[in-house]
């Protein structure tokens, strides 16, 4: 976990140069990260993503794997988003245009997550459980259920580009 300012307003996740992943809590120990087969393993899988997201098995459910490029995460609860920082001068800035980016940004094809609860957000080269001893991720409570998921690009001021990944509640 990363912060920016002093204090700063979020926590934010960054990764070593490849995708971010959210993986439900209850699948942590299946989720191998770079270890494994030199071909096959979970990062490999993570990385084999094309786009903003996608989902990839994990346990008997899946996880959401943040693609495109390996920018700081954070996910804003009165959101219900992940946002991802491309280019802003500074925390607060890129958080005070969140709003009108989620308005005026060009939504991506939807997905559907089945969430059993509680979430983790962190590199995908970890393991599951390394992740969460180590203080480089970020916890997300998210009730169990089927989320849809959608991502964005948004250039909501001068100065600043951000990526959005929306999770909101989705009927089964």
């Amino acid at each position: 976990m990363v912060r920016y300012e002093d204090p700063g307003a979020v926590e934010w996740v960054e990764s070593g140069g490849g995708p971010l992943i959210v993986v439900p809590e209850v699948v942590l120990p299946f989720w191998s990260g770079a270890d494994g087969d030199e071909m096959s393993s979970d990062y490999d899988r993570a990385c084999d993503v094309d786009g903003a997201v996608g989902l990839v098995p994990v346990g008997d459910t899946r996880a959401l794997v943040l693609g495109d490029e390996p920018a700081a995460t954070a996910y804003l609860p009165e959101h219900g988003v992940f946002v991802r920082w491309s280019a802003a001068d500074s925390e607060a800035g890129l958080l005070a245009c969140v709003p009108a980016a989620l308005h005026s940004a060009d939504w991506g094809p939807q997905a559907h997550w089945d969430v059993p609860g509680d979430v983790l957000l962190f590199d995908a080269a970890h393991t599951g459980p390394d992740a969460e001893r180590a203080e480089d991720h970020v916890r997300v409570a998210l009730a169990p259920g089927r989320y849809a998921v959608r991502a964005a690009s948004a250039r909501p001021a001068p100065g600043t580009s951000l990526h959005l990944v929306r999770l909101r509640p989705a009927a089964r």
